[in-house]
Parts: structure tokens; C-alpha cells; sequence
């Protein structure tokens, strides 16, 4: 389909990282382990802490939680994109892009709140120790969670509303792996001013009240590590701070450097680049908590014990 003049298009074409035939196959064999990978290392995650009776902190609770959601995450994008490597038409319904662009936002979103409520059980376990317990009860971990999940959620329903509401009469060839909402903007002819607008007001305040919460401890954490004298101390206190600010740095350096520009200058870099946060993060993730983290080490291994065990 090259250009046609329609309002509402049956279907999109998702051009993929690569549009050469040749390109395909080699691609699948590279996406297909990273899937498998993030599915399976996540899953590992949120055996060991079900499993460990040490690790039912909220702290390990949010993790847990943070890998259900990566699953799902990539789970919405990866699985297409595999089916479209072995194919010829690499064809998207209308319906199954915008289905896709809602869960992606959404689950995108999620993870940045969870990031944030990890960063906030951080601050109180170094900030205020002897109050952790009462702090971080059950009812606020579920506070957070519900809010993690309800704030992304009903902000990806405002913006597929939005899109929803777009003329397409352009091309409908997307040059990107699944239905981001840049360029399927761009596809749009109709004035998207009040997208856009959407996505720099609303949509910056919801990404940066996590990111906010996140730089707030932090710092507090800072100022308060700086006040243990011992050497020995300080190390301790950034140990447990380590893995979180690794994936955080990860996720919003992509994030920033995708979506915090004009729409006219998204280009391929920027699909290379979302690749960072929509498909590595969360496969490096389990990684990063697991071989810097001495608790879920011990845990794994009590797992793995008892697995060969039965």
C-alpha cells in the first residue's frame, strides 16, 4: 500500500529494524534467545523471592513485581516483531497496533513507577531504619502498587483515545518494530497539536514524577550515607543501592534521549535506541539484581538446590 486516502486505515506495515530479506533471518536468531532470556531470567526472579522466606521484604516484593511486568512488556513487542521476521508482509491491524501501543505505554510507564516505589523503600530503609517496618507496612506497598499500576494505565488510554482520533492518509508503512506513538504520529496528515501538546505537558508530568521521586531519595540517600563515618559503612549503604541505579540509569537515558525531542527529528537512531529499554533492560535486569545482590545469589541457589532436589 503506498498512499491512499482513507481516515481510519484497516492495517499498517511495520518496516522492522531491517526491510532486506536477507536481514530477516538473522534477526530472529538474535531476537529469539534475548526473548527467551528475559522470560526465563525473570521468571527465575519471581521464583526465588516467592520461594525465600529472607526475601519477602517489599523491597524484594517491588522486584518481583518489576519482573512480572518485563515479562509482559516484552512479551506485548517481541513476539510480533519474531513473526514478522518470517514474513513477507510484516502486516499490523489497526486494532492490534493501537492494542499494542496500549500495553506498551502502559507497561513502559509501570516500570518507571515500581523503579520509583523501590527507590522510595531504598531512602526509608537507609534514611530512616528504625522505622522501616512501620513506614513500608503491607497497606502502603499495596498503595504503591495500585498506583503504579492505575496512573500508566489510565494515562496510555487518554493517548490511544488521542490517536484514535487522527486522520491517516499518508503512507502506512511504520519505520519502527511495533506501533510506537512517534512514528505512528508521523504517519498522521491531520493535525496532531493537541497530541503533541498532551505528550509534553501530561505526559512529561507523568514521567517525571517517578524520575522526581527517584532523584529525591537519591539525594537524601546521599546526604545521609556521607554522614557515616566509617569507610566500610558507605560501601554498604551504596551496595544495596547499586542494581537499582544501574537499571534506572539504563531506563530513563533511552527514554530521554527517544522521546524528550520534536517529533520531526525521530530517526533511526532513535528506533536503535528504543531497543534499549524495551527489549535489553528488561533482559538484563534479572542480571543486574541477581549478580549484584548477595540475598537473591543465596536465593538462587536454594532454589536451584531444590529443584535438582525433587
Amino acid at each position: 500500500m503506498g498512499r491512499t486516502n482513507i481516515t481510519q486505515p484497516t492495517e499498517f506495515i511495520l518496516l522492522g529494524l531491517s526491510s532486506r530479506p536477507e536481514d530477516q533471518k538473522p534477526l530472529f536468531a538474535m531476537f529469539l534467545p534475548i526473548y527467551l532470556i528475559t522470560v526465563i531470567g525473570n521468571l527465575l526472579i519471581i521464583l526465588t523471592i516467592r520461594s525465600n522466606t529472607h526475601l519477602q521484604t517489599p523491597m524484594y516484593f517491588f522486584l518481583s513485581v518489576l519482573s512480572f511486568v518485563d515479562i509482559c512488556y516484552v512479551t506485548v513487542i517481541i513476539p510480533k516483531m519474531l513473526a514478522n521476521f518470517l514474513s513477507e508482509t510484516k502486516i499490523i491491524s489497526y486494532g492490534e497496533c493501537l492494542t499494542q501501543m496500549y500495553f506498551f505505554i502502559a507497561f513502559g510507564n509501570t516500570d518507571s513507577y515500581l523503579l520509583a516505589a523501590m527507590a522510595i523503600d531504598r531512602y526509608v530503609a537507609i534514611c530512616n531504619p528504625l522505622h522501616y517496618i512501620t513506614i513500608m507496612n503491607h497497606r502502603r506497598c499495596v498503595l504503591l502498587l495500585v498506583l503504579s499500576f492505575c496512573i500508566p494505565h489510565l494515562h496510555s488510554l487518554l493517548h490511544i483515545l488521542l490517536t484514535n482520533q487522527l486522520i491517516f492518509c499518508a503512507s502506512n508503512i511504520i519505520h519502527h518494530f511495533f506501533c510506537d506513538d512517534q512514528p505512528v504520529l508521523k504517519l498522521s496528515c491531520s493535525s496532531h497539536f493537541v497530541k503533541e501538546i498532551t505528550v509534553m505537558t501530561e505526559g512529561l508530568a507523568i514521567i517525571m514524577t517517578p524520575f522526581s521521586c527517584i532523584i529525591i531519595s537519591y539525594l537524601r540517600i546521599f546526604i545521609t550515607v556521607l554522614k557515616i563515618p566509617s569507610a566500610a559503612g558507605k560501601r554498604k549503604a551504596f551496595s544495596t543501592c547499586g542494581s537499582h541505579l544501574t537499571v534506572v540509569t539504563l531506563f530513563y537515558g533511552s527514554i530521554s534521549y527517544v522521546y524528550f525531542k520534536p517529533l520531526s527529528n525521530y530517526t533511526v537512531k532513535d528506533r536503535i535506541a528504543t531497543i534499549v529499554y524495551t527489549i535489553l533492560t528488561p533482559m538484563l535486569n534479572p542480571f543486574i539484581y541477581s549478580l549484584r545482590n548477595k540475598d537473591m545469589k543465596q536465593g538462587l541457589m536454594k532454589l536451584m538446590h531444590r529443584v535438582k532436589g525433587q
